[in-house]
């Protein structure tokens, strides 16, 4: 039964989701402040992690960057609709997807399956024995791991789906559509924000930082292409 910690201050909101993911097979344990949502992520070790950003105390923002540090349990971060910023600077904090305000509970149970799923499967069928090598970067993907001059990098599962994506295909450009179709899997509405913020986080773990793009390259009104080295 996978385990879901629900961190939400409304406790209308958080009681009919909790009932909702109850009903939905999971077992749920819940946070009203962001200082609930980091002592229970350490004692309860979740499966994935529903986030609203407007919590008292320490924010959203701010657990979701907690967690990140020591975590890479999947997190889905609540919204206010229509919130563009919050949203952009969620996802490069580290959360894997987002639904907005009023939640419908079909809605986030899909989005919670989803990414438990990715969490627990490899991108694709074509998995090799062995790692790939890529100059300092390692990629096994039986293994779901990557290292880069012999130290794993620590990746939340939609950065480990989209750096396997990318470099299953070395040379070849694969637009935003072809990624958030690959790494996400649901209907996105057209919200390229999500892969944009993924590679940049996934850069940053790589060393990439302003131009220096030694794996991820962007093309230009197109999408990104991996460089093998």
């Amino acid at each position: 039964m996978p385990r879901i910690l629900l961190v939400e201050d409304d406790p209308s909101v958080r009681r009919g989701l909790e009932l909702a993911l109850r009903r939905g097979g999971h077992e749920v344990f819940t946070g009203a402040s962001g200082e609930d949502g980091l002592e229970r992520v350490r004692s309860v070790r979740p499966d994935a992690v529903v986030l609203d950003l407007m919590l008292p105390g320490t924010g959203g923002l701010e657990v979701c960057r907690r967690i990140r540090e020591h975590d890479q349990v999947p997190i889905i971060m609540v919204t206010a609709r229509g919130d563009d910023a919050d949203i952009v600077v969620g996802l490069e904090s580290g959360a894997d997807d987002y639904v907005v305000k009023p939640v419908a509970a079909r809605v986030l149970e899909a989005r919670i399956r989803a990414v438990l799923r990715r969490h627990g499967a490899p991108v694709s069928d074509t998995a090799r024995p062995r790692a790939e090598t890529h100059g300092d970067l390692s990629v096994d993907r039986a293994g779901l791991a990557v290292t880069l001059r012999g130290e794993r990098i620590a990746l939340a599962p939609s950065e480990l789906r989209l750096l396997l994506t990318l470099s299953a295909s070395p040379g070849q450009v694969l637009t935003r559509r072809q990624l958030l179709e690959a790494v996400w899997e649901h209907d996105c509405h057209g919200d390229i924000r999500r892969v944009d913020a993924c590679v940049k986080r996934v850069r940053g773990k790589l060393g990439e930082f302003g131009g220096d793009a030694r794996y991820i390259e962007t093309v230009r009104g197109f999408g990104y292409r991996f460089r093998s080295r």
